[in-house]
């Protein structure tokens, strides 16, 4: 139980992020230059668990060294900025319910990359939490359907379709980063040499797409204080707080877990941005919380 309590926990740290990153966005800072000082700042925090494990490192396989090539490169690099720019392309509420599928993806990937056995009894609560996570953004769903009605050419258009497609790279990315994740900590990889190699790889990967001129050098001085207070919560501690839970259960569960990232980001709002929750939203928290405890109980 104490492995899917720290994947949530590492889920309400991340719904916190949401109230800086897109007020940031929605500034027209670049995407690119918010994750490149993330990925700068986590790989100076953890730099020295790295040179403390250097001969260990040297040592990994090859398999080992792509792994920390998709979950650093492509899930914390790539996927990152290619989430933060679909707020530029779509409403960030759809961005948030089309990211319901990361699951899916992640689950498939354990069955094939790790052999998770997938029984029937999982799909079928791992459904359950679903059916949670989509009332709780019914919202969104309501919006997106509204969208559909009346102004379809607009949910279409090329515009829209590059977000779409930048969605679907940061599902498949993190989707990835689930289970590679864990074949690292499966390999024997300690939480810090995670997270030092995957954080230097998302830097390595994002340095030749950074425009080095004046859009590096941020609008107001307390926007470099708020990407360093996004990187103190959803970088160090959440993802402290979910490589230490991944050791602990599979793939596939860590993958439902972490469909309470819009759950308590939708609280997030709530609390700080008294935007009310509905009852629907409620009864789909609920449910997703019923479905969770299930899978764990039963180590589905």
């Amino acid at each position: 139980m104490a492995g899917i309590l720290l994947v949530i926990l590492a889920c309400v740290l991340w719904g916190m992020d949401t109230l800086i990153r897109y007020p940031l966005v929605d500034r027209n800072i670049s995407p690119i230059t918010i994750v490149f000082y993330e990925h700068l700042i986590l790989t100076l925090i953890f730099s020295l668990g790295l040179i403390k494990s250097f001969k260990n490192l040297l040592d990994m396989k090859l398999a080992d060294f792509l792994s920390f090539v998709i979950i650093g490169g492509i899930g914390s690099g790539i996927a990152t900025v290619a989430f933060t720019e679909s707020f530029l392309y779509l409403n960030p509420s759809l961005v948030i319910l089309l990211q319901k599928l990361q699951p899916v993806v992640a689950i498939i990937l354990a069955s094939i990359i790790l052999k998770e056995q997938v029984e029937k009894r999982f799909l079928f609560w791992a459904g359950v939490c679903l059916l949670g996570g989509l009332l709780v953004s019914s919202p969104d769903i309501e919006r997106l359907y509204d969208l559909m009605a009346h102004d379809f050419d607009t949910a279409t258009s090329d515009f829209a379709i590059k977000g779409y497609g930048l969605v679907a790279i940061s599902i498949i990315g993190w989707g990835s980063t689930t289970v590679f994740g864990k074949r690292l900590t499966m390999s024997g990889f300690e939480t810090r040499q995670i997270m030092g190699g995957r954080f230097l790889m998302g830097l390595m990967v994002l340095i030749p797409f950074v425009n080095w001129n004046r859009s590096l050098i941020l609008p107001q001085g307390m926007d470099y204080f708020r990407i360093l207070l996004m990187v103190i919560i959803s970088g160090a501690l959440a993802m402290w707080f979910y490589y230490r839970g991944l050791k602990l259960i599979p793939a596939k569960t860590a993958a439902i877990a972490e469909m309470f990232f819009p759950f308590f980001a939708i609280i997030a709002n709530w609390i700080f941005l008294d935007k009310q929750l509905t009852i629907i939203q409620l009864v789909g928290g609920g449910i997703l919380i019923l479905g969770s405890i299930v899978i764990q109980l039963k180590k589905y």
